[in-house]
This record gives C-alpha cells, sequence and structure tokens, in this order.
C-alpha cells in the first residue's frame, strides 16, 4: 500500500511539474512575443490602429500609405503595401510585422516567417465590422486587448454620436488624381461602404473598384456631390483647379459648389476616425 501510495504521488508529482512547466514555457513564449519592442505596421489604418491604441513608439517603421497621424510619416518606411520587399523589410531588424490582408506579394511574408520575423495579417475589408476585427487583431498581435476593447468602444460611441446628424441623399462620386487619368471608387471599396454609412449613393457603384474615369463618364454620372483626397486636389494645383478640370466642371455637383476635398486615409481607410469622415460627408451634403 505504501509503494503504491508513493507512486501514485511519484505519477501525480511529476505530472503536475510537466503541467507546470509547459504553463509557465506557453507564457514565456507569450511574454516573447507581445515584448516586440521593433513593430513595423503596413497599411494605413493598421498603423493609424497602433497609434490609436497608444503603442506608436514601438513602431521602428511603416508604409508609404501610412498618412496619419503626421508621427507615422516621420518613420523609415518599407515601400507601399501592395509592393513590400523583404530586403526593404529586414533592414529595419523588425520583432513583429502587422499587416493588412491586402499586402503582399504572400511570398515576402513567407521568407520573412521562414526566416524568424513574426508576422501578423489582419482583416482589411470593406466596413465597420471588418474595422473592429482589425482593431482587436492589432491589439492581440500588440499584447494590449484591453486597449483594444476600449478602442473598439469608443469608435461604436462616435459612430452612434454621428447617425444623429441628418444626411441629403446626394448622388456622390469619389475621384481620385494622381496626375494620371482621374479614377471613381466603385463598388467593394471602402469609399462604398463609407458612402452608404453616410447616407450617400455611390454614382460608381456600376463598376467594381478603382477604375479609369474619362470627362465623358463623369458627365454621364452626373453626381451632384464629387468629393476627393487632399493629395488628389494637391496634385491637380489645389481644389479649385481640381474642380475646373475637363469633367469635373460639367458635373452638376461642380455647379452647385459641392467639390470638397478630405484627408485621404480619412476618405480611403476606414479606420479608427470613420466618424469623423462621416461627419464631413454627412455636413457637406446639406
Amino acid at each position: 500500500m505504501a509503494r503504491l501510495a508513493g507512486k501514485l504521488l511519484s505519477d501525480s508529482t511529476g505530472g503536475m511539474m510537466l503541467r507546470v512547466g509547459v504553463v509557465l514555457a506557453t507564457l514565456l513564449m507569450s511574454t516573447l512575443a507581445i515584448a516586440a519592442d521593433r513593430v513595423v505596421s503596413v497599411g494605413g489604418s493598421v498603423t493609424e490602429i497602433v497609434y490609436a491604441l497608444g503603442e506608436g513608439d514601438r513602431l521602428v517603421a511603416d508604409d508609404a500609405s501610412s498618412l496619419y497621424p503626421p508621427e507615422a510619416k516621420l518613420l523609415p518606411q518599407v515601400g507601399y503595401y501592395r509592393s513590400l520587399s523583404v530586403e526593404g523589410i529586414l533592414s529595419q531588424q523588425p520583432e513583429l510585422l502587422i499587416a493588412s490582408e491586402n499586402a503582399g506579394p504572400p511570398a515576402v511574408f513567407e521568407r520573412l516567417q521562414d526566416m524568424g520575423v513574426r508576422t501578423v495579417s489582419v482583416p482589411d475589408s470593406p466596413g465597420v465590422e471588418s474595422l473592429m476585427a482589425r482593431v482587436e487583431s492589432v491589439a492581440q498581435a500588440l499584447g494590449v486587448p484591453d486597449a483594444g476593447a476600449a478602442l473598439k468602444a469608443r469608435i461604436r460611441a462616435s459612430l452612434e454620436e454621428v447617425a444623429s446628424i441628418p444626411t441629403h441623399p446626394r448622388r456622390a462620386l469619389v475621384v481620385l488624381h494622381r496626375g494620371g487619368p482621374l479614377m471613381s471608387a466603385g463598388s467593394g471599396t471602402s469609399v462604398h461602404a463609407l458612402l452608404e454609412l453616410a447616407g450617400l449613393e455611390n454614382a460608381a457603384a456600376g463598376v467594381q473598384g478603382y477604375k479609369p474615369l474619362s470627362p465623358e463618364s463623369m458627365v454621364a454620372l452626373a453626381p451632384d456631390m464629387v468629393i476627393t483626397t487632399t493629395l488628389s486636389a494637391e496634385s491637380a494645383g489645389g481644389l479649385a483647379a481640381f474642380a475646373s478640370k475637363p469633367g469635373v466642371a460639367a458635373t452638376p455637383a461642380a455647379q452647385a459648389g459641392r467639390v470638397l476635398a478630405m484627408d485621404d486615409l480619412l476618405l480611403l481607410g476606414m479606420g479608427p476616425r470613420v466618424a469623423e469622415a462621416l461627419r464631413l460627408l454627412r455636413t457637406a451634403s446639406n
């Protein structure tokens, strides 16, 4: 009986020690992952979320689409999020890479993982729910889930507040200018989701994604509200010059003086400031 009791105690102690060891190892690995202090973020709204979580001081680099907050533009850039290179990212010696699911090419992330760089891909599709999932994923990757929950609560509260602002159901067209042909934002884009949230009709809803827009097509779409980005307006020589471009000038929007420019990431990114974007759009529609 004594031998049996001794064996049971030994087995129990050994099993307990094994379980404790596993738990300690898991906690150690988790701590090492969370303690990453050299973080690279890829994707404008991803970077904005990092700052909104209060973790911007952990960033050592971001990408060319990371335009907000202003300090994000002071960091080294690893390229544009859709055309990254392994070398550009590795040059920053990252411990953690957090990237939009739309970033690529995929082979870059596969090679980085093979080389021991922890990479996290976060949801980045149009819509508020994807934004909430993105906030949660970024917060988890950084080891600050409570800050993520608090940020999600702030975003939802701001959306509820802005919903009370009246809106005129105008036919709106988002037009981008980068020195080449004008581009319209159609269905399947964050812009389309933003316009719907603002109570506006997307005049370019008949096309998918971003498509070249001729002056004749713009006139035929007959938007009574045209929205562009700040950088697009600057590229055209200012908002007045943009509004006088062929096609734009002939729209009901230009004739009524309803051509406006918005911060690029605010309009295109569906990030933590989404309520601010909706406030601007709803106000401008009246």
